[in-house]
């Protein structure tokens, strides 16, 4: 277990340089993000995605999302990407947004059992976007164990997760204890699958017709 200071700039060049060669080399890692520090590694490395649900302890049904360097990135993943979809993206990309997908059907990644679909979010902090620039996409999901609260500091992760992860990045407190906001875009109208930092009124600013949890739930 390597633990990585992250929180200068000296660190943070050196810290995501360390981190992204263990994710190439299959590891599994934990960086800092917007939201909550994330556990998390290769996307298109089946072997190393199923170490990151293992140390969670979650299983397939409930698939890690997937973390992008770049709002680019969204087309190279999803497929039938809605109008509404791309609004959403534009005005809280970089940020505490996920948006499910249509996943693009040739892709070569083993996420779990997904229904063909993909969780995406570009998140807007500059250790964790410093890694995945290196990396390209990342399963990333909150590092914690499963039914435990969010990890908010390496050290609440390192307590949870030890030996599991090869490389613990800290960047120092995540900036919140809240993971993000989850919207589902793979129908006609976009729907709230979790409530996060943003509210659903901000939602509807950009996509008036953005269903709430509760209206999603009925």
């Amino acid at each position: 277990m390597n633990r990585i200071d992250a929180r200068t700039d000296t660190g943070r060049t050196t810290g995501a340089r360390l981190t992204a060669d263990a994710v190439q080399r299959g590891e599994v890692i934990v960086m800092p993000t917007d939201t909550v520090y994330g556990v998390g590694a290769d996307a298109f490395d089946p072997q190393a995605v199923a170490a990151v649900l293992a140390a969670k302890g979650r299983g397939r049904d409930v698939p890690p999302p997937v973390l992008v360097p770049s709002v680019r990135t969204l087309d190279g993943l999803a497929m039938d990407v809605s109008p509404a979809a791309r609004e959403l993206v534009a005005a809280f990309w970089p940020g505490p947004l996920t948006i499910v997908c249509r996943a693009a059907p040739t892709l070569d990644w083993d996420l779990g059992d997904t229904g063909g679909t993909v969780a995406l979010r570009m998140p807007l902090h500059r250790v964790a976007l410093a890694v995945l620039e290196l990396t390209g996409p990342m399963a990333v999901t909150s590092a914690n164990k499963h039914g435990q609260p969010p990890a908010t500091t390496v050290d609440d992760a390192i307590a949870q997760l030890g030996d599991a992860v090869s490389v613990y990045l800290d960047g120092g407190p995540s900036p919140s204890s809240t993971a993000s906001t989850i919207v589902d875009v793979t129908g006609a109208v976009p729907r709230v699958l979790r409530a996060g930092p943003i509210p659903l009124e901000r939602l509807r600013a950009v996509a008036a017709d953005v269903e709430g949890l509760a209206e999603a739930i009925e």
